[in-house]
């Protein structure tokens, strides 16, 4: 049986607003079927804090700290928490909410999507699993996060190893398209992390950080070989095409279809309105 071609996309180390606005081209050009499912890989330059779509900057995120530490700032159109993006691989996937593999609720679709990235992890040899929340506690504080940080704590189905988080994902659905990225840690510095948000005192910023050890880590803090980017971009991609089931296909974008991102950009992912109206 012949496999899917799905559309694969590396464009490397972008800004902030190209990044975001790159995959909202992505997800427009698929609704209006100029293109298959894709599936993108990216860094960012500069290292970047990204926030959740409902998240309010003046309460939560510490904007001096953002600035002295020379970080790209942006509002992604997902939702979720603020995601460091640094030392790491960031995916995105864009596929029809119609296709055939694709279950209908945003939990089964998630996990459906991060089978590439579960694959992706043992290619690498790390025995990572999906979080099932199992306990009243653990699924009540899905629906009400403690911390403005995404790492803290694992959600449906994604991926922990040795019981921590080692991949934050979020979804949007827009124009009957499901749209979802996320980080993959290869290293992380946490001091920097939790330096970038606000907290209500010193005492819970140093208990929260405590905390934080033995729920988020990093490829590079659990794997027995240190894992450079381009290893693992080989082995994720390899996990999306297993985990899938499809072929992936190289592609370049155009002058033109960057010009059409550029715009996008500028517009709305570079604009104070859309980053910081909440």
């Amino acid at each position: 049986m012949t496999k899917e071609i799905w559309r694969f996309i590396d464009s490397g180390n972008c800004s902030p607003s190209f990044n975001m606005a790159l995959d909202e081209a992505l997800l427009d050009w698929h609704s209006e079927g100029k293109i298959p499912p894709t599936i993108r890989f990216y860094g960012w330059d500069p290292a970047t804090l990204s926030i959740g779509y409902f998240q309010k900057v003046e309460k939560e995120i510490n904007m001096d700290a953002v600035k002295e530490h020379g970080l790209g700032f942006v509002r992604r159109p997902t939702g979720g928490r603020g995601v460091l993006h640094d030392e790491e691989l960031t995916y995105s996937v864009i596929v029809s909410e119609e296709h055939p593999e694709m279950p209908k609720t945003v939990t089964e679709a998630y996990r459906v999507i991060s089978e590439g990235i579960l694959k992706g992890f043992h290619g690498l040899g790390l025995e990572a699993y999906f979080a099932v929340p199992r306990t009243d506690e653990e699924r009540s504080s899905l629906k009400n996060p403690r911390s403005a940080v995404c790492f803290d704590a694992p959600s449906w189905y994604e991926l922990v190893v040795e019981g921590r988080k080692v991949a934050g994902s979020a979804q949007t659905r827009q124009k009957g398209v499901i749209l979802q990225h996320g980080s993959i840690l290869l290293d992380l510095d946490e001091d920097k992390l939790f330096s970038l948000f606000k907290y209500p005192s010193d005492r819970v910023k140093e208990r929260m950080q405590k905390a934080f050890k033995n729920k988020a880590v990093a490829i590079n803090a659990i794997s027995p070989k240190r894992i450079n980017l381009s290893e693992a971009k080989a082995a994720f991609k390899k996990g999306f095409e297993e985990g899938l089931n499809i072929e992936l296909q190289p592609y370049e974008l155009s002058d033109e279809e960057i010009q059409y991102v550029k715009k996008i950009a500028q517009d709305r992912y570079e604009n104070d309105e859309w980053n910081f109206r909440r």
